[in-house]
C-alpha cells in the first residue's frame, strides 16, 4: 500500500476532505480527523478506532496493526504498516474510523463565564 493509494481511499469515502495537522496529511470529516499519513514515519499510517474497534484489528491483522503508543492508543488510535495493507482492510479500518468521526454530535462553543 501506497501513500497515493491510502490518500486515495480515504478520500473516495463519503464527506472526506484532505487537510494537514503537525506536518502530515490528514483526512476529516468538517473538521474531525479520522486518519492521518505519515505517523510516526512515511512507512504508517493511522486511523482513529474506539478501543474494541482497536482491539479486533489488532487481534486479526497483527502484521497490519498496532495501537499507537501512549495514551492516544489507549484510546483506540491504531497505526497502519502501509507495506502489509491491501486495499480491503485498509478500506474497512477507514471506513470504521470516518463513521465513529462522522456519528459524533458537532461540539458547541463553551459558553463563557461571566467575569
Amino acid at each position: 500500500m501506497s501513500q497515493a493509494r491510502f490518500r486515495k481511499i480515504a478520500l473516495s469515502l463519503p464527506e472526506a476532505i484532505e487537510g494537514a495537522h503537525r506536518g502530515h496529511a490528514d483526512f476529516r470529516v468538517g473538521t474531525r480527523i479520522f486518519a492521518t499519513l505519515g505517523y510516526p514515519d512515511e512507512d504508517w499510517g493511522m486511523v482513529k478506532l474506539t478501543p474494541e474497534q482497536q482491539a479486533m484489528v489488532v487481534e486479526a491483522e497483527p502484521e497490519i496493526f498496532r495501537p499507537v503508543p501512549g495514551r492516544w492508543g489507549k484510546g483506540g488510535s491504531t497505526n497502519v504498516r502501509l507495506a502489509k495493507a491491501d486495499a480491503t482492510t485498509l478500506r474497512s479500518a477507514l471506513k470504521m474510523a470516518r463513521d465513529n468521526i462522522a456519528a459524533k454530535p458537532a461540539r458547541t462553543a463553551r459558553a463563557k463565564k461571566p467575569s
